[in-house]
């Protein structure tokens, strides 16, 4: 059957009407007529966070537990009071009209507290307040052994104290990373609180670096919420595998217990002040006899700065390594030993660092013009 020529002909112009109208929207989407948006499907990860790494769930602590808890210990602590006697009591006349009061002139003041048995070697490390003026220390073991301590040294610019004690088999605790820590990473509290006996309390960790608290001279806490209340000084905070990474020191509270801010000195830190004490007995430090303020930008404007980065010395020791080196009250203090000096806490840290005897090198700005000097580093004395 033969097509005729007309149906061809209009086939043809059709097909090729089609391909042309193909190329135009091809090159030219805008032409297209408008029509409803299309769903776009996407796939998300149950955390929210694709690149977080995956952790499986964990539904008790308690092998952590295991391996910390032999490591704490008790602490507790005797203190002789010793009233002052008022001379009447002996007189004869006094004593005659009134009687004589039975007032002793001696009483016996008892303290709980935690540590954690850093070395087999019986050293163990808790919080200066949690020994401070004791006459006698005893600790007890989770095992139930319990002994005399000695104080091998204090630290009371960290609050924290070396004891030691006598024993074999001593369960030593594992050291963990505290400056490895992340906001959110679960932590738990051992100790005795309240004289309860061994108890373990969970959290997570609320902050890190947590200075400016009023609290010791030197501080960089961790900030947790698990519970930490009197008797927990000096008592350990571990990591989710049983590892120390801080020692419990203060709490805030309103009312005497916790109220879900607590602050533990880091393992680091720690390590760095035992170890001083174990060699030397006590901690030692740099000195130069100032004192520093943070520079602010209102001051930062006042001494005609750039930037308000480093600390204004508010205050010089007569006759001190700072007055001998040439510094004066006004200065401000951008460079220790060419490392920045960001705010007080930097400072503080670079001069104390420094070895007494050592001469360390000062970068500071005064009138408008870059100063240098040198100062030798004397002991910093005790502030407390």
């Amino acid at each position: 059957m033969r097509i005729p020529r007309a149906v061809v002909f209009v086939s043809r112009f059709i097909t090729i009407g089609l391909a042309l109208a193909f190329i135009v929207l091809y090159f030219y989407p805008s032409l297209r007529p408008a029509s409803t948006p299309a769903v776009v499907e996407i796939h998300e990860t149950a955390n929210g966070n694709p690149g977080a790494p995956r952790q499986a769930p964990v539904l008790s602590y308690a092998d952590a537990v295991a391996r910390a808890t032999p490591a704490v210990v008790n602490v507790y602590t005797r203190k002789i009071i010793r009233r002052e006697f008022n001379p009447l009591l002996d007189d004869p006349f006094f004593r005659r009209f009134f009687g004589a009061p039975d007032v002793p002139r001696e009483r016996l003041e008892t303290s709980l507290g935690s540590g954690v048995i850093f070395s087999d070697q019986g050293y163990i490390i808790t919080n200066d307040h949690v020994i401070e003026g004791a006459d006698a220390v005893e600790v007890a073991l989770r095992d139930g052994r319990t002994v005399e301590a000695t104080i091998v040294g204090r630290d009371p610019e960290t609050d924290l104290a070396v004891l030691k004690i006598e024993l074999d088999d001593l369960p030593a605790i594992t050291l963990g990373d505290s400056e490895a820590l992340r906001v959110g990473d679960v932590v738990l509290a051992i100790g005795n609180p309240f004289g309860v006996g061994q108890t373990v309390t969970s959290g997570i960790v609320s902050a890190t670096g947590r200075t400016m608290l009023g609290i010791n001279t030197f501080e960089n806490f961790i900030q947790t919420d698990a519970a930490i209340n009197p008797g927990n000084s000096g008592g350990a905070l571990i990591s989710a595998n049983g590892d120390l990474i801080g020692i419990n020191t203060a709490i805030f509270s309103r009312s005497g217990g916790s109220q879900g801010i607590g602050f533990a000195i880091p393992v680091a830190l720690v390590k760095e002040i035992m170890t001083q004490i174990i060699e030397h007995g006590k901690v030692i430090r740099g000195w130069l006899g100032i004192a520093v303020q943070d520079l602010d930008p209102e001051l930062a404007e006042s001494f005609g700065l750039p930037t308000n980065r480093g600390v204004v010395v508010s205050n010089i020791v007569r006759g001190g390594p700072a007055a001998e080196a040439g510094l004066r009250r006004g200065d401000v203090i951008t460079h220790v030993n060419g490392e920045e000096v960001t705010d007080a806490r930097k400072a503080l840290d670079l001069i104390t660092r420094a070895r007494p005897g050592e001469t360390i090198d000062i970068t500071a700005i005064r009138g408008g013009r870059e100063v240098e000097l040198k100062a030798k580093v004397l002991q910093r004395p005790l502030m407390k």
